[in-house]
């Protein structure tokens, strides 16, 4: 029986990737290391620690990993924060859930200072029941922890959660938690590349998915 989602953030229900792969693309610039923005874009839904050893060299990781991550963060927070916005009718969707009897977990890979500041753009205090997020974890998406540690918080077993994400991260991580999974494309990837990454359904955007609700799994 179905008890729980299990709800990502960024490109789920807020129009946030680009922001992201543009501070991170600017990050790796000032240290001398050049990205494509495709290719941060691509790396977006996992967390630092798991973007940063894919562009850095090996043996530069351990140098540069906080000081990269402290101005990736200082940049994001100067120059995007204030641009994100909410999918149209995300909080509506929360909300069909809840009223479909689902407990809401948000699972991201941000840290607990964003996915506050996210939740009071959401306005969806009121409707999460618990959230993880990268500071409860050993390793961020595409890792199973994230997904695990709010399983473990809803007291439920991963076959009674659906995972809602918009990134192969996303539903690699659902899969190793045993956990299956919906997915958007509003954060920029296919259709075909979401299903080839294991989504049993997908849906264009938090509106999308709430129009079909009552023909979703989530309904079902």
């Amino acid at each position: 029986m179905l008890k729980a989602v299990l709800c990502d953030l960024d490109g789920t229900l807020l129009d946030s990737n680009h922001f992201h792969a543009e501070a991170w693309q600017r990050t790796f610039a000032e240290f001398g290391i050049t990205t494509g923005f495709e290719d941060a874009v691509k790396q977006i839904g996992k967390g630092g620690d798991q973007v940063i050893p894919y562009f850095v060299p090996a043996d530069q990781v351990k140098e540069l990993e906080e000081p990269l991550k402290q101005f990736r963060k200082e940049l994001f927070h100067r120059e995007y924060m204030d641009r994100i916005v909410p999918f149209s009718d995300a909080r509506r969707l929360l909300e069909r859930m809840r009223h479909q009897g689902l407990r809401i977990a948000v699972a991201s890979s941000s840290d607990k200072g964003d996915l506050e500041a996210f939740l009071m753009l959401l306005k969806i205090h009121d409707l999460v029941e618990e959230n993880t997020t990268a500071d409860d974890a050993d390793k961020s998406k595409p890792s199973p922890d994230i997904f695990q540690a709010a399983l473990e918080r809803l007291k439920i077993h991963p076959h009674e959660a659906i995972v809602l994400g918009d990134t192969p991260w996303d539903l690699e991580a659902a899969q190793k938690a045993g956990t299956p999974a919906v997915a958007v494309t509003c954060g920029g990837w296919a259709e075909e590349d979401l299903k080839a990454a294991g989504a049993m359904e997908v849906y264009r955007d938090p509106a999308d998915l709430l129009r079909r609700f009552d023909t979703s799994a989530f309904a079902r």
